[in-house]
């Protein structure tokens, strides 16, 4: 096994080149002017100004020639400056990911933990009412736009009931913890201020939950699905034949075999959500990766651009190996090669 993970990590670096070269075209190729974020609209017009504009910026070299200097750069792991924020993309995202890493990795537990939850028991209860009831609260999380759910949310349990704060990640009129990980909630754990933890915790609770849902949704009908397939297996029948209580049955003979199609959704929703939480950091105000994709995205940041679509891409690289390192331990006939 360790072979097999010192061979995928190796292999790692050729593929984020791939996806870096990738990304460098596609944002080439597109009609937007991205002198528009560099000068000013009244600039525009005087030819001097761009001029120097496109010199500071590399903009005035050829495409392949602008490729080579941007490879050569990120192989010494320099990532660019950005257009719009003139500052270097990897503090961008060193500043914003840990926001993003933190509401994923809440959303990642709330989803997952809920979604097994329901598959179990709609599998356990099949074709009864609670049955019903969890496969429609797992259909209505997978298909409700999550902007739609996060507004709502927001307007019922902030504004009218204020049980939940307004978004963003911290109350604005408190100091956030010590910076040690840029997760509010670890750092102040750390610090051991916990006011400052709950108060955290509770501006992540309703993010947390929105981005999860639709995660529980997948999870759910997955799970209820291979959890019916392998209750009507034979080893099923004979353990409990050999008297085996139903909880027993349910969570230490069903449940791993049941879980391992249910892994690669898991990791594949984590490295999704790393880049795809955009629409629910829009609606909470939270300053992830995502909303900075997006901003970058509107103003035609290169480098901004490319540096993000390595951080997803390595998110998926990285969640692909743990997946399948995973299989190899829920299931030991499973061979790494």
């Amino acid at each position: 096994m360790l072979t097999y993970i010192i061979r995928r990590l190796l292999a790692m670096p050729f593929l984020l080149l791939g996806v870096a070269s990738l990304a460098f075209c596609l944002s080439h190729l597109t009609q937007a002017d991205p002198l528009a974020a560099l000068v000013s609209e009244r600039q525009m017009n005087n030819p001097e100004v761009i001029a120097a504009a496109k010199e500071r910026w590399g903009l005035d070299k050829s495409l392949p020639e602008q490729f080579v200097i941007y490879v050569t750069n990120l192989v010494s792991g320099d990532l660019g400056v950005s257009f719009r924020t003139r500052r270097p993309v990897l503090t961008d995202i060193s500043e914003r990911l840990p926001a993003t890493l933190e509401l994923v990795i809440a959303a990642m537990i709330v989803g997952t933990s809920s979604g097994i939850l329901l598959g179990i028991v709609a599998a356990r209860f099949r074709d009864k009412p609670i049955d019903y009831l969890a496969r429609f609260f797992a259909l209505f999380g997978s298909t409700i736009p999550v902007f739609w759910s996060g507004l709502l949310l927001l307007y019922i349990l902030s504004v009218q009931f204020s049980l939940i704060p307004g978004p963003g990640r911290f109350d604005p009129r408190g100091q956030p913890p010590p910076f040690v990980t840029g997760m509010y909630t670890v750092d102040a754990l750390i610090a051991g201020d916990f006011r400052g933890f709950l108060t955290a915790l509770h501006y992540l609770v309703l993010p947390a939950f929105v981005l999860g849902w639709s995660v529980t949704g997948i999870l759910a009908r997955l799970v209820r699905a291979s959890m019916l397939d392998v209750l009507g297996q034979d080893y099923i029948l004979a353990a409990r034949a050999k008297g085996a209580g139903e909880r027993r049955t349910l969570f230490r003979h069903a449940l791993p075999n049941a879980m391992i199609p249910t892994l690669t959704i898991i990791g594949y929703s984590f490295a999704y959500l790393i880049t795809g939480a955009v629409l629910t950091e829009s609606v909470f105000a939270w300053p992830g990766i995502g909303s900075y994709a997006v901003d970058s995205a509107r103003t035609l940041d290169y480098p901004a651009i490319i540096g993000v679509s390595l951080v997803g891409a390595s998110a998926f690289l990285l969640s692909n190996l743990v997946t399948d390192v995973t299989y190899a331990f829920a299931n030991p006939r499973i061979k790494l090669s």
